[in-house]
């Protein structure tokens, strides 16, 4: 009974976990000796990352080590610095000393930014005698100048949090500080991501400076792509007044830095530079695995790409033009009136039907089939968006919890057999 009461408290842990995720802030919340490394994370938006994924390990580090992190470095390398430390595969204590053939490559955020050449964005795993866990860059000839300390806190195979000695240090990554936003060309950026018809119309407005001088405290771009621009059902702009073009471009920017990672966790509503009161000019955003996609009640477009990732700038393509319906709602056609209904003929009306489309009386009707969800209305079924994805389900923050749910309902149906 004993055995099976144990198992019960793990099974329903396990059921809660798989259904929650995880929240790398709440769980360094009781931890006062990471309060600078929990900071950095919310300030350079990681934690939205970390919270955006399952199955990952996070390398903390202690205050006396961030503290002269911070000190030395401007916000923009700390990111990369720490987006190194965050490993894209499950790792705890057990799994360290149990490496195969006792060294291992793993895959790091920073890798997935794209920043890094080669392999600069891996970190090296190695058990070493002793006991001790080195961890380095996979760079070639890179030592191992951080070792693992202690276990943290972990929810099994979804995150595990470790403590490290020091930060890994990939070759670049500080000699090599992240431009500051006041220093990137924005025009040059769009117009070598393929966004040059949209980088025209933000100079020709002057929404260009706009977007500069937001930049310096947090902003991010949508840049429609050229082929946006060719695509079918594309409005005429021409016929938009200058300050309907001018919110139409501050529409596809948002005046705060949210990465890829601050997007997945984002559910709702966004303003834009564009708004000037409650519910105008807003996006929804709603995401899907990796996909992000952004609906304006006219139409909805997908993140295609990132240009780049400085914070406190960050600029994706997406692949439609954002239409906000303040500009381009629909007119619904006006309904029919009941004269201009056509009416049935009287000798139309009274015809008999011909005896050969009369059903033999010795022939029943067939069954009607059984009332069920396959005999909901048309109209509530849900759309689906241009990359074969379901717009209604994504827009639900249901959908992202339906893995989960799926394993805790596996998890407590195994707990009803025990009792």
């Amino acid at each position: 009974m004993a055995c099976r009461l144990s198992l019960m408290i793990v099974l329903v842990a396990a059921a809660v976990a798989a259904v929650a995720g995880h929240n790398i802030t709440e769980m360094l919340a009781s931890s006062p000796e990471y309060s600078l490394y929990n900071d950095a994370l919310t300030r350079t938006k990681l934690a939205d990352e970390i919270n955006s994924r399952t199955t990952i390990t996070v390398l903390v580090l202690p205050n006396a080590v961030m503290s002269s992190l911070l000190a030395k470095n401007p916000l923009p390398v700390v990111k990369n610095v720490l987006s190194l430390l965050v490993l894209l595969d499950y790792y705890d204590e057990k799994k360290l000393h149990d490496i195969s053939k006792g060294t291992t490559l793993s895959t790091t955020v920073y890798q997935t930014t794209g920043q890094p050449e080669g392999n600069l964005g891996f970190v090296n795993i190695t058990d070493l005698r002793g006991g001790k866990v080195g961890f380095g860059s996979a760079a070639p000839g890179s030592p191992l100048d951080s070792t693992f300390t202690k276990s943290v806190k972990q929810i099994p195979y979804n995150i595990s949090v470790l403590e490290v000695s020091a930060p890994i240090i990939a070759p670049g990554v500080l000699s090599a500080p992240a431009p500051s936003a006041a220093d990137l060309n924005i025009t040059t950026l769009l117009v070598k991501a393929g966004c040059k018809m949209f980088a025209d119309m933000l100079a020709s407005t002057g929404v260009l400076k706009t977007y500069q001088s937001a930049a310096a405290k947090g902003l991010t771009l949508f840049a429609p792509s050229d082929d946006a621009f060719k695509g079918a059902g594309v409005p005429d702009f021409s016929k938009l007044t200058s300050a309907e073009l001018v919110s139409l471009l501050e529409y596809h920017a948002v005046a705060e830095y949210k990465p890829i990672g601050s997007l997945k966790t984002t559910s709702g509503n966004i303003t834009t530079l564009a708004t000037s009161g409650a519910g105008k000019y807003g996006l929804t955003v709603s995401s899907a695995g990796d996909a992000v996609t952004l609906s304006t009640g006219v139409d909805s477009s997908r993140i295609s790409g990132t240009v780049v990732d400085d914070t406190p700038l960050v600029i994706f393509t997406v692949d439609k033009i954002l239409l906000p319906v303040e500009l381009f709602a629909a007119t619904p056609a006006p309904a029919p009136s009941p004269s201009s209904a056509p009416s049935p003929s009287p000798a139309s009306a009274s015809a008999p039907a011909p005896e050969s489309a009369s059903a033999p009386a010795s022939v029943a009707s067939p069954p009607a089939p059984p009332a069920g969800p396959a005999e909901a209305p048309a109209a509530s079924s849900p759309e689906i968006s241009s990359n074969g994805t379901s717009a209604n389900a994504s827009s639900s923050p249901l959908a992202h919890a339906v893995p989960r749910l799926v394993l805790a309902g596996s998890i407590l149906s195994a707990l009803a057999s025990l009792l």
